[in-house]
């Protein structure tokens, strides 16, 4: 999958594709039904299928406080494309300069002189241009005159209920992993590269490996039991902290994992954690003793979970 970094890395030689544009957080059922349109057409036309995203995502702009937490990093998001299929992704930096556009530069700049785009995959909720005067509508005329395709997206339910980001948002702060799964159409997980932390882990004889998590706000917090893919490993169990770790004074949102079965060095080298059951939220406790006790009854949870006939 080629990754294109900013409209000015656009070239001629890339022009024409079928693409579509969005978020894609999660890279849910929703979104995978909208990438099999996109690669159905893309493969008749004999073009590359082709994902826009922005970076940051809008809301992350326009209300960082209050933007909701990210399902996925860019990178993990990436990785989820390519295993959909999808040939190329524009990532187009979200800055003051582009969110100045007017829906007609935003179409004749982006779409037509950029991409050469032949069809166009949309919700008809779509909005974009400054002051969100381009929509699905507005897009059809374009493409009318100026030579592309439009078409809407088919809407994915599961239960009775859309797919959406902010379901999955909602799954994951109930602790219902087993529906997040059914949105996603896979374990919820996180990756990151491991990186050294402040060795506390180590003092208490529970040794964590630190990941960073590359995004402000997480759609986890507290103590969860994990399975962990590494360069070595699969579906190592785990038992798992998202938060601040308040009883020692941190600060930092971080994802802290310890290993059930496995000993060695993984600094600098890439984990995914598959998140599988909530065990309870984060807390502050008066002193070590305390956090020793809460953790030890903690990896009791997890221990139990992956030990249990059904745990998986």
């Amino acid at each position: 999958m080629r990754l294109i970094r900013g409209i000015h890395n656009l070239h001629r030689a890339q022009r024409g594709c079928v693409a579509t544009i969005g978020n894609f957080d999660g890279v849910h059922l929703g979104h995978q039904r909208i990438l099999d349109q996109v690669l159905r057409e893309a493969r008749a036309r004999g073009v590359p299928a082709t994902v826009m995203l922005f970076e940051p995502q809008p809301q992350e702009f326009f209300a960082p406080q209050r933007a909701p937490a990210r399902l996925t990093s860019l990178r993990d998001k990436l990785i989820a494309l390519r295993d959909c299929g999808v040939d190329q992704v524009l990532c187009v930096r979200f800055d003051e300069a582009f969110r100045s556009l007017d829906a007609g530069t935003f179409v004749q700049r982006l779409l037509v002189e950029g991409l050469g785009i032949e069809y166009l995959v949309v919700g008809d909720d779509f909005r974009f241009g400054c002051g969100r005067d381009g929509d699905f509508h507005y897009l059809r005329e374009a493409g009318e005159r100026l030579g592309f395709e439009v078409t809407d997206t088919t809407t994915c339910e599961v239960a009775g209920e859309r797919v959406s980001s902010t379901r999955v948002r909602g799954a994951l702060e109930a602790g219902d992993f087993a529906l997040a799964e059914r949105l996603l159409g896979r374990a919820y997980a996180i990756s990151g590269r491991v990186r050294h932390g402040d060795k506390i882990g180590r003092t208490i004889e529970v040794p964590t490996v630190n990941l960073a998590l590359k995004r402000a706000v997480s759609p986890l917090n507290g103590v969860f039991a994990v399975t962990v893919d590494g360069p070595d490993f699969k579906g190592l169990p785990g038992a798992a902290n998202m938060g601040t770790r308040p009883s020692v004074n941190g600060t930092e949102n971080r994802l802290e994992v310890h290993l059930l079965d496995y000993s060695g060095d993984l600094y600098g080298t890439h984990l995914t954690v598959h998140f599988h059951r909530f065990v309870r939220p984060e807390e502050k406790f008066s002193g070590l003793d305390q956090l020793k006790a809460a953790i030890r009854r903690d990896l009791d949870q997890v221990h139990a979970f992956f030990n249990q006939d059904d745990g998986l």
